[in-house]
């Protein structure tokens, strides 16, 4: 959803003789990943435009780096995006931002990594951390936590159903051996009875559970959500995309409660969902900051 984020932080508006323009101001991309956003930004970005661009994980760092190092309109700061308002007091922004981008959960690039533990479409390390460097594992988290625990993790951020039987086979089998590995813990969930769709792998809800939980996912994004009208300037622009029911329902939450106005909410269109699966359950909400 590329192109309509961008559209939404109007960055490309059209002149009177229709050709679009680039747009100066202070833009920020909460979260970098690859820097696919922050690229077309900058595309977008006049002369005396500036984009800064946040993400936790060292490898968008790297990226980062690489990709942009020599921009004189591009700043990298390898913070949380629930920090956002942090940065931008730091550095004077604070009231002036003239559009702010969240692209949520995991980046493809993650996702694909099985070193990162983040699926178990390929077998790896059982992780799951958007920074590696920082906290507690995936599986050192699930070797130590109570059953009830557990459960109330899968069931408040995955939305399973099966959550306690899961919990309870989860604890009876680290009695036997750890629970390491992407492929462990999927073909445990996968012998649990019980309620379930038959579109998704079984594993699929507690799988994101918990990596929402290890990460704190939607507290940042209820933390960075509040700064937003101190924040932005006026008429500034907020877009935030999301991929489940718990990310949306926070956003639509804060917008129908803030002090910004609600301009669009858009969905992928049929070629963009078959070129990429993934964005078929995307939604991108756009609010403006209204005086």
């Amino acid at each position: 959803m590329l192109d309509n984020a961008l559209a939404g932080l109007a960055l490309r508006p059209e002149g009177p003789d229709g050709v679009s323009r680039p747009k100066n101001g202070i833009y920020v991309d909460g979260t970098f990943g690859r820097g696919g956003h922050s690229a077309a930004i900058l595309a977008a970005l006049g002369p005396v435009g500036h984009l800064h661009a946040l993400d936790r994980d060292p490898e968008a760092g790297h990226h980062a780096w690489r990709e942009f190092a020599g921009r004189s309109n591009f700043s990298f700061h390898a913070r949380n995006f629930a920090e956002i308002a942090a940065v931008a007091n730091e550095l004077g922004i604070a009231g002036c931002i003239d559009g702010v981008l969240l692209d949520l959960g995991v980046s493809s690039p993650q996702f694909d990594d099985a070193a990162r533990g983040f699926s178990f479409a390929n077998d790896g390390p059982l992780d799951m951390r958007m920074d590696p460097s920082s906290g507690e594992s995936a599986a050192a988290w699930l070797a130590r936590a109570k059953e009830s625990e557990i459960a109330d993790v899968l069931y408040q951020f995955g939305e399973e159903r099966n959550s306690r039987r899961i919990a309870r086979r989860i604890v009876e089998t680290r009695g036997e051996s750890p629970i390491a590995t992407t492929a462990q813990l999927a073909a445990l969930i996968a012998t649990v009875p019980g309620p379930r769709s038959h579109k998704i792998h079984p594993a699929t809800r507690s799988f994101q559970a918990i990596r929402i939980f290890i990460n704190q996912e939607l507290a940042a994004l209820e933390t960075a959500l509040a700064a937003m009208p101190m924040l932005l300037a006026p008429r500034g622009r907020l877009a935030v995309i999301s991929f489940h029911s718990l990310e949306d329902r926070i956003v639509k939450r804060f917008i129908r409660d803030s002090e910004l106005k609600a301009v669009a909410r858009e969905f992928p269109d049929d070629a963009e969902v078959a070129e990429n699966p993934r964005a078929r359950s995307a939604v991108l909400r756009i609010a403006e900051r209204v005086g």
